[in-house]
């Protein structure tokens, strides 16, 4: 595929939300604005029950962000607590399809908050279920800090392309209950928070990015840069996901 000039088009996943979590699709718009302000054309990935109906957008995406969502439950390590609900089947078989078809076209894949989780687990590698409880850390969502929200700095990576993107700024905000326990296969810790829980992974080429925060809350910071880092990638050909 040609570079593309005009806005490249981006993925977004979705979420199921109400009774057995399958009576609505949900998607924060946070997402859609922070894709629109980084020059990407958002376009909603829906929850679907066969993989053939969402073929053809695989096809044709430039790139994918895989949005924050419930409990992981692929490589788990322990059991999910009783505030944290498991992802629906339906969700995880979907997300899994777009990520299958946008990398099989090595187009970039950026996870945000379950996100990242999602593709450490994809890859072989597994997720805490309970990162307090397990870890000793502590609360990194509002739920359980007493409903108050909750922000913290993090260590990031010297070298690392989350370092280059984030320039300096460190401080974040914190919205998940599990973490990510073992590394998968060809990605590498880029931050961390300061109780030790992994706060960043990435590719070495940059192609694949995640982070345990919620970028797409934190407009006018440097965090934004997550954003127009993907879009940037996303318009470059097919196979040449490198830094320029």
């Amino acid at each position: 595929m040609a570079g593309r000039a005009e806005r490249p088009l981006i993925g977004i996943t979705t979420s199921l939300a109400g009774r057995e979590g399958e009576s609505r699709q949900v998607l924060d718009r946070a997402y859609v604005e922070a894709v629109e302000r980084a020059g990407g054309c958002p376009v909603v990935v829906p929850v679907t029950a066969s993989a053939e109906s969402l073929r053809p957008l695989g096809r044709i995406l430039d790139g994918l962000v895989i949005t924050g969502g419930p409990g992981i439950t692929e490589g788990l390590v322990g059991s999910l607590p009783e505030d944290l609900p498991p992802t629906p089947e339906m969700r995880t078989r979907t997300d899994s399809r777009a990520f299958e078809a946008v990398r099989g076209r090595d187009r970039p894949v950026l996870g945000v908050c379950y996100g990242m989780q999602f593709i450490n687990a994809r890859l072989g590698g597994t997720i805490w279920a309970d990162a307090q409880a397990q870890l000793g850390a502590g609360p990194h969502s509002t739920g359980r800090n007493d409903g108050e929200p909750v922000f913290h700095d993090v260590e990031v990576v010297a070298g690392s392309r989350l370092a280059e993107l984030a320039a300096g700024e460190r401080r974040v905000n914190s919205h998940h209950v599990q973490a990510v326990e073992r590394v998968g296969r060809g990605l590498r810790v880029s931050a961390r928070s300061p109780d030790g829980v992994i706060e960043g992974l990435e590719s070495d080429d940059g192609g694949l990015m995640g982070v345990q925060f919620h970028p797409e809350r934190m407009a006018g910071t440097a965090w934004e840069r997550l954003f127009e880092d993907l879009v940037r990638r996303a318009r470059q050909p097919d196979r040449q996901l490198s830094p320029s």
